[in-house]
């Protein structure tokens, strides 16, 4: 047993002798120190046209409301369903789906976010504006809408804002569903919505829960 007890020791001093020096972590909370953009909506809407959606900023939801109106994909929509006061129309009843089953023909959904981030066109969503969270992935369509103040330029700026503990459903989405694992060729929607437009409404008070 002293034998193996030897080596083990030895081989431990030699580990830790190959050890990297230690450093002291990084101040995350240093100003200056993360990245920012000149102007955040316009890397906003490049960036989310990289990963295949698109964002129209509009002053007003009567704008939105106009825009939508002129989208085919909502136009043919059978099945849609807008939680956003003054933005499109629903053609049932959300409140009075109690399986979310029951919600799995819908062609286009319009839905609330609550900010978007500059850097990687990711835009913050809860359960605060709907009863069912699988409105988020299920829909053919979607479109999220977010007041204008409400960009951020990066991810350390958006869990600033973000109550943590808030909510039973909170999470980050970054343009329509989609994939590259199966001969690295990209396609969009394989998992959930087919196309996700955002619209930064200047005109459009912030859901009561943001931080400020």
């Amino acid at each position: 047993m002293t034998g193996l007890s030897d080596s083990r020791a030895a081989i431990l001093a030699r580990v830790r002798s190959a050890l990297p020096q230690s450093a002291p972590l990084p101040d995350v909370l240093t100003a200056g120190r993360w990245q920012t953009f000149p102007d955040p909506v316009a890397r906003f809407a490049e960036v989310l046209a990289t990963v295949g959606g698109q964002m129209v900023r509009v002053p007003d939801l009567a704008a939105a409301g106009q825009h939508l109106q002129s989208m085919p994909l909502w136009a043919t929509a059978t099945v849609r369903c807008s939680v956003v006061d003054g933005l499109g129309d629903s053609t049932f009843d959300l409140n009075a789906v109690t399986d979310p089953h029951a919600l799995e023909n819908v062609d286009f959904a319009v839905l609330r976010g609550h900010l978007a981030v500059a850097e990687n066109a990711a835009v913050w969503v809860t359960d605060e504006t709907l009863n069912h969270r699988v409105l988020y992935f299920i829909p053919q369509h979607m479109a999220l809408v977010v007041p204008a103040s409400r960009i951020v330029h990066n991810m350390h700026e958006a869990y600033a804002q973000i109550p943590v503990g808030r909510h039973r459903f909170a999470g980050f989405i970054s343009g329509p569903s989609k994939t590259a694992d199966i001969e690295q060729s990209l396609v969009i929607g394989a998992h959930g919505a087919r196309s996700m437009t955002v619209y930064l409404v200047d005109d459009l008070p912030d859901l009561p829960d943001t931080v400020d």
